[in-house]
C-alpha cells in the first residue's frame, strides 16, 4: 500500500483546489454558498483545510464551481501514451482522501469510459460516507467488501456485509455507508454512469 499524505495535507489539498476554481471563476464565497447551499461558514472552513465536506456537499460545490469532482483526485499521468485510454495501472490511480470522514477513494477505471466507474474504497475504523444518506440522478451501485467489515443503508434498511459479500442498488435510493469495527474495510464499488 502507498505512503498516505497527512491528515492535514489531505483536507487543504481538496480545500486549495476548491478555493482556486473559485477564483478562477471569478466567485466570491457568498455565490458560492448560495448556489450550492451550503454556509459560507462552512465553505471558508473547507476551503482551509478545517473541515472536510459531506460527499453530498461536495458534489454540490463543484457544481456550483462547473467544476467535476474528478478534478479532486489526485494522480499520475499513465506511463505509457497508450495507457491512459483502456488501462488504469495501481500506481496511477487517482485518489480523493476525505480527510477527516476517514475514507479514499482510488479511481480504477479510465475517464475514457464515462458509462462506468470502478473505486477502491479504503475506510478507517469509525469513518464512512457521513450520517445523511445521499443518491444518484440516475444509474446503479454495486461493489464487493475486499477486508473488514462494512455498514451499508439503502433506504433506511441496514446491511452487515463481510469480506466477499457483494450488493447491487438503484443509484437513486439513498445511502450511506461505513466501516464497522477496529479493521480498515476495502470495498470494491462500481457506479454507473461515471461521478467522478
Amino acid at each position: 500500500m502507498q505512503k498516505r499524505t497527512r491528515k492535514s495535507e489531505i483536507d487543504g489539498s481538496i480545500g486549495q483546489k476548491l478555493r482556486l476554481r473559485r477564483k478562477v471563476r471569478g466567485l466570491s464565497l457568498a455565490v458560492v454558498a448560495q448556489n450550492s447551499g451550503v454556509s459560507i461558514g462552512q465553505l471558508s472552513h473547507i476551503e482551509r483545510g478545517i473541515s472536510a465536506p459531506s460527499l453530498h456537499s461536495l458534489k454540490q460545490i463543484c457544481e456550483a464551481l462547473d467544476m467535476p469532482m474528478g478534478w479532486l483526485f489526485d494522480g499520475k499521468e499513465a506511463d505509457e501514451k497508450n495507457d491512459s485510454d483502456y488501462i488504469v495501472r495501481t500506481a496511477n490511480r487517482r485518489i480523493l482522501d476525505l480527510g477527516e470522514k476517514g475514507m479514499t477513494k482510488e479511481l480504477m477505471t479510465p475517464d475514457s469510459c464515462p458509462g462506468i466507474q470502478m473505486m477502491l474504497i479504503i475506510i478507517q475504523p469509525q469513518g464512512g460516507s457521513g450520517k445523511e444518506p445521499y443518491n444518484n440522478p440516475d444509474g446503479a451501485k454495486c461493489g464487493t467488501v475486499v477486508s473488514g467489515t462494512l455498514g451499508l443503508e439503502i433506504d433506511g434498511k441496514q446491511f452487515e456485509l463481510m469480506p466477499g459479500d457483494a450488493f447491487a442498488f438503484d443509484a437513486r435510493q439513498l445511502c450511506r455507508f461505513w466501516a464497522i469495527g477496529e479493521e480498515v474495510c476495502q470495498v470494491i464499488w462500481t457506479v454507473t454512469p461515471a461521478v467522478y
